[in-house]
């Protein structure tokens, strides 16, 4: 009998094993066609890691494992500079399939909410922007209560282009609705009802701050035809390629920036600052996402930006491949 039960024991251990991990902790495992070895990166825009980690592929295969109290979102990075979201959960494991060429494509099962973001990403995997917007608000409606729905509407709603805050907030309250204790929808709600700020046509709004060399930056540094504010940090491959396509306009004298690093180490910053030969002013407080430059101009995620033209806000968040291109089409 006594044997009986410790087999049953062991045989239930062993089944909350495989289809987990350690209580506290989310654990990814995968495997990658036409990709034997190399290096992805990986971040939280929600708090989920501190700053940015690093997975290694090794034949074609990667395992990464990370303390996990609370839902969050970890966002891949792969060497294309494309990125994929994995949605970690206490206590539970995934696996993710991928053939590197066609990274849309991804596969990632083990809890519900990575197997309705692979339903999704297949849904759009040849669709038209118009048509991805339109599945990401019926997944919205569909899926309220969802990590995912969160994930949706920032990409697609908010950090683009053409953001539509209108319906971004209208979802936001729709989510709200099924988890109303969410910091995060708390805080996107909050940052859109106080977009007025920044809105497109409107005066650049008064500051006053100093850069990461103790100068001084007011509105009277920032006269130019194209003037860029711009938000970054380290972790960031994304807002690093805009600063570095923002500063090859300011090289060419097309334009004029300000830079708002949201690292919390001011040192980290002056070094990739110098790294990468960036001319133009850049602020770190070290209060990262709660500097108040931020909330002055509006901006709210990373990357994120406002373009000015005779003193005001005619864009918001443009891209790199954007600027780019204007800089060569000479058209800043």
């Amino acid at each position: 009998m006594q044997m009986k039960r410790i087999a049953f024991l062991f045989l239930t251990l062993l089944l909350l094993v495989s289809c987990g991990t350690r209580s506290g902790y989310f654990k990814m495992e995968g495997r990658f066609l036409h990709m034997n070895s190399g290096e992805l990166y990986l971040y939280s825009p929600d708090g989920g890691i501190d700053g940015m980690d690093t997975i290694k592929i090794e034949a074609g295969r990667f395992a990464y494992e990370i303390p996990c109290a609370t839902p969050s979102t970890l966002v891949m990075i792969f060497p294309n500079f494309s990125t994929q979201p994995i949605f970690a959960e206490e206590g539970e494991a995934v696996e993710v399939k991928a053939d590197a060429s066609h990274l849309k494509e991804m596969e990632v099962s083990g809890t519900d909410n990575n197997e309705l973001m692979t339903k999704f990403r297949k849904q759009i995997a040849t669709a038209s922007p118009p048509d991805i917007l339109k599945y990401a608000v019926q997944f919205v409606n569909d899926h309220p209560e969802s990590i995912v729905s969160t994930y949706l509407v920032r990409k697609y709603l908010i950090e683009t282009e053409t953001p539509d805050y209108k319906q971004a907030l209208k979802l936001i309250n729709l989510m709200l609705k099924e988890q109303p204790k969410n910091v995060t929808l708390l805080g996107m709600k909050q940052l859109l009802l106080t977009h007025g700020n920044a809105r497109i046509g409107t005066t650049l709004p008064r500051f006053k701050t100093k850069d990461v060399n103790g100068k001084v930056i007011t509105n009277a540094d920032l006269k130019g035809k194209t003037v860029f504010i711009n938000t970054w940090a380290s972790w960031s491959f994304e807002s690093m390629e805009l600063q570095r396509a923002i500063n090859d306009a300011v090289k060419e004298g097309k334009a004029v920036a300000l830079g708002i690093c949201v690292d919390p180490d001011a040192k980290v910053c002056k070094q990739l600052l110098k790294s990468n030969d960036i001319q133009f002013a850049n602020v770190c407080d070290g209060n990262m996402l709660e500097t108040k430059l931020l909330k002055t101009f509006n901006l709210s995620t990373i990357p994120d930006n406002i373009v000015i033209r005779n003193g005001r806000i005619v864009e918001h968040n443009v891209t790199a491949n954007t600027v780019r291109q204007r800089l060569s089409d000479n058209k800043l």
